[in-house]
């Protein structure tokens, strides 16, 4: 009887051990968030590079799913959950809150002119993804650690 007690009360500090060093919540969305949006440009990219026919359909979703993003970026860095988690962004976006506000607002406008735009071929999909590229590029540049792997 005290040996399943004892191993019930190390699987409990075992549990609360791991919880207590599981990543943010906040830091997990953004890391899933940003994985949606990485997803939308490959396919997006994939479609102007010529690898996926043009499918209007699928880059209305991309664009659904960057708008996503850019409603829901803001709010997912907030203070304190720039530590303890394997994280691609850079301390910039904590220490230049003003100039990463702005990159978003350039991204969120951007995003809302393709969605706006509702490319029917190639060529209106490259003029209205262009800028949306464009954004993502100017944020990562400043913004974010480049994965080297």
């Amino acid at each position: 009887m005290v040996r399943i007690i004892s191993m019930g009360s190390l699987l409990a500090l075992q549990l609360m051990a791991s919880v207590a060093w599981a990543a943010d919540p906040v830091q997990e969305q953004r890391s899933e968030l940003m994985k949606g949006a990485r997803d939308a440009a490959k396919t997006v990219g994939g479609m102007l590079k010529g690898e996926l026919d043009f499918d209007a359909a699928a880059a209305m979703e991309s664009f659904q799913v960057w708008a996503d993003v850019a409603a829901r970026t803001g709010d997912l860095f907030p203070e304190g959950s720039e530590t303890g988690y394997d994280t691609e962004a850079r301390e910039t976006i904590w220490t230049d809150r003003e100039g990463f506000n702005q990159k978003l607002s350039e991204f969120t406008q951007a995003v809302d002119g393709a969605i706006e735009a509702s490319p029917q071929s190639i060529e209106e999909l490259k003029a209205s993804a262009g800028p949306v590229f464009k954004t993502c590029k100017g944020c990562h540049e400043g913004y974010r650690i480049e994965d080297e792997s």
